[in-house]
């Protein structure tokens, strides 16, 4: 009774069970710590135990100094990934506890900082299991827990914030744009689907926040990306990753620490030269320090020029997102912003308008010469019409080859009229392979069209087996990310890969026939939402794709992302749909800032 007592009245979240993902550090901690400071259980994870058991430490003291009646649950080794972690989790919670009351999504990952022509299809796949993947199992199985009155917060980024004619570019970070855009749809689809159980969805997008990851991970890297395709003296650029990987992890340390670092970086890349001397490799430390400190400087103006771009010049802390957050949780205040995104930050960040609808050009482009592949992740037969007649118009309009690649060998027969393949699309060997081939055996490849057709809309996401949710991220994330990648690579000089200057130049078109708008006489708001989610994935991914192809890569290659139907429920129009991929196949649009196309909507 003493200790009942003693408790202090009124805190505003007491009684109430908040489940924090990636807790351990950072943002994460900071929140946990604001519910801890206002009465809540906490519940922290992550995959390290040793920052958890800290961060537990810390709390459990708030929680005294609080007089709170909170507890402190901890799981570590949970990745929010993983399906039976996350289950056996919310499992053990719902004994506990009785309920959760709150999830906040905010595990992250920076992911690969590099150019997307760079990066590995595993590091890809990643940055999007945790972000997305994660989000989504996470609040998905959390419903087991969850009573009328729960919340979901999800914190995703505002380089996927979206105004009607833009999308902002997020370079040398395709797969976190992509995920965090289909993250923030996901959080609204959610919202609608829940809606009838009273359980909340709301999206927050904050600016740049002062943290670690931004600090030594995301701006540093960015830098050493800068320098691995721009070119350092004395390096070549496959010997610049060699400083990134070995020697930028130490910028902060003490000096000698650093210079121990270089050496060892130098002594390294002077015995891949064949030339292992000290006198060699002292040089060469010069020559590795020299690199390390252009890359601390062009990190530094990458922050800078961030900050210029903020009202008062100043990132949001930890602790702010942490307010942020548990406002977004008030009761009142969930209500009125139940199913949007919130934008957090104040960052005045412009970027040219790149959406548009229609696709000037002639009724039957002129495609003579061209290697034009095609390749499809779907096997409805509306899709599989949609590329047996693109096929046909392009050998109509004088293509010197148009192959089509399938997923899948039962697809085979519908191509057997083409020159076709069936590949397994999620393996990066195979793709790579049959689009090497396709150049050594027939010549510069022109243009590659992708199809990746369509999912039913009229399933709720919370409704689906992990399963399901898998093959849905690897039909339109994963497998749109490899193809454009290594098409891009085809369509280069070989070698660009390890020598980004032979990118300069390179010339090719990539389209992406993503998913169709809904189609009916009365599209409910949930059915756009569901429709709309990895339509949100491959916006943010075309952005950056082509920043990075022009701006940085100084290449001639685009991206298009085509997405048919419109916002009245008709039907796709078939041969607007046909003439306009061909004419950007064709390259009408490359000069144009417009790279995704609505090509439904343009008026008649």
């Amino acid at each position: 009774m003493e200790k009942q007592s003693s408790l202090k009245p009124g805190l505003k979240f007491s009684g109430k069970t908040v489940v924090i993902t990636g807790s351990g550090t950072g943002i994460g901690q900071a929140i946990a710590k604001k519910f801890a400071e206002n009465g809540a259980n906490i519940v922290i994870m992550g995959r390290r135990k040793e920052p958890l058991d800290q961060t537990a430490g810390i709390l459990n003291g708030i929680i005294t100094s609080a007089r709170s009646s909170g507890r402190v649950a901890v799981f570590p080794g949970v990745d929010v990934a993983d399906e039976a972690g996350i289950n056996t989790m919310f499992a053990v919670l719902k004994k506990e506890f009785g309920r959760v009351d709150i999830i906040v999504n905010n595990a992250g990952v920076s992911g690969p900082v590099k150019t997307f022509t760079n990066a590995s299809i595993k590091e890809f796949r990643d940055a999007v299991a945790i972000h997305l993947t994660g989000t989504f199992w996470t609040s998905v199985s959390g419903l087991s827990a969850m009573e009328k009155g729960g919340k979901i917060i999800t914190i995703a980024t505002f380089f996927t914030e979206e105004n009607r004619y833009e999308q902002r570019p997020y370079r040398f970070r395709t797969p976190y744009t992509a995920a965090q855009g289909a993250k923030n749809r996901l959080a609204e689809a959610l919202a609608w689907e829940l809606a009838g159980r009273d359980i909340r969805s709301i999206s927050t997008n904050p600016g740049p926040v002062h943290s670690d990851r931004i600090y030594k991970t995301v701006y540093p890297k960015a830098a050493a990306e800068f320098l691995r395709v721009g070119g350092y003296p004395g390096l070549s650029s496959i010997e610049v990753e060699k400083v990134t990987a070995g020697a930028l992890p130490l910028l902060g340390e003490p000096d000698d620490v650093v210079a121990k670092g270089c050496m060892q970086v130098a002594a390294e890349i002077a015995k891949a030269r064949g030339r292992e001397s000290k006198e060699n490799a002292k040089n060469l430390s010069e020559t590795v320090a020299g690199a390390l400190a252009k890359m601390q400087e062009i990190a530094e103006k990458i922050q800078n020029n961030t900050s210029k771009m903020i009202v008062d010049g100043e990132f949001l802390t930890q602790e702010d997102v942490a307010e942020m957050v548990m406002n977004l949780c008030d009761e009142k205040i969930s209500k009125l912003i139940n199913g949007r995104v919130i934008p957090n930050d104040r960052v005045f960040y412009p970027v040219k308008p790149i959406v548009g609808t229609s696709v000037d050009g002639p009724a039957q482009p002129d495609l003579k010469d061209k290697v034009i592949v095609l390749t499809s992740s779907s096997s409805a037969k509306r899709d599989t019409e949609r590329v047996k007649q693109i096929a046909k118009l392009a050998q109509g309009a004088g293509a010197k080859q148009v192959i089509v690649l399938a997923n899948s060998q039962s697809d085979m027969q519908e191509y057997r009229d083409f020159h076709s393949h069936a590949i397994n699309m999620l393996d990066e060997e195979s793709v790579r392979s049959i689009f090497n081939t396709a150049r050594t055996k027939f010549g510069k490849i022109d243009s590659v069209i992708h199809f990746t057709g369509d999912y039913d809309y009229n399933t709720a996401f919370s409704s689906l087996a992990r399963k399901q949710w898998d093959a849905l991220v690897d039909s339109f994330i994963y497998i749109p990310g490899l193809i454009t990648k290594e098409a891009v690579n085809a369509m280069a000089p070989q070698g660009a890969v390890e020598e980004p200057a032979k990118y300069k130049d390179s010339k090719g078109m990539v389209v992406i026939v993503g998913p169709d708008a809904p189609v009916g006489k009365k599209i409910s708001g949930i059915l756009r939402a569901r429709a709309d989610v990895f339509r949100g994935a491959l916006r943010p991914y075309t952005a950056t794709v082509n920043q990075e192809l022009v701006d940085v890569l100084g290449s001639s290659i685009k991206l298009h992302l085509v997405l048919a139907g419109n916002s009245e429920g008709a039907e796709p129009e078939a041969a607007r749909l046909h003439n306009s991929i061909l004419n950007l196949a064709a390259g009408f649009a490359l000069k144009r800032n417009e790279a995704i196309f609505y090509v439904d909507e343009a008026r008649k």
